[in-house]
């Protein structure tokens, strides 16, 4: 049995969507129970030359969207990226989560 191209990404995406969103409601809770400030912890590096936390799931959400539109022969979704806040980055991520599962 062979597997669609369809079966084979969007499924992956959505997942790791899914891990991400899990990591970042963690980071939630840790800034909380710590007392640390969301911004702290959306801006952090984890090394010098790494981009911030902030990017990083920008450039996830774009490589998913980005990979499922062009095999699709669709227009790429165009997000800004604003986002400063763990929940505004779980909102960029449900309207990735959105578009993936628009497509069949």
């Amino acid at each position: 049995m062979s597997l669609t191209m369809y079966e084979c990404s969007i499924p992956v995406f959505l997942r790791y969507l899914d891990n991400l969103a899990a990591l970042l409601a963690k980071g939630i809770s840790y800034a909380k129970d710590k007392e640390i400030e969301e911004a702290v912890l959306v801006n952090s590096r984890l090394y010098p030359k790494m981009l911030p936390l902030s990017r990083q799931v920008q450039i996830a959400c774009d490589a998913a969207k980005g990979a499922e539109a062009r095999l699709s022969g669709i227009e790429i979704p165009k997000h800004e990226d604003l986002e400063t806040t763990f929940e505004e980055l779980l909102a960029r991520i449900g309207k990735t989560k959105i578009f993936l599962k628009s497509i069949k």
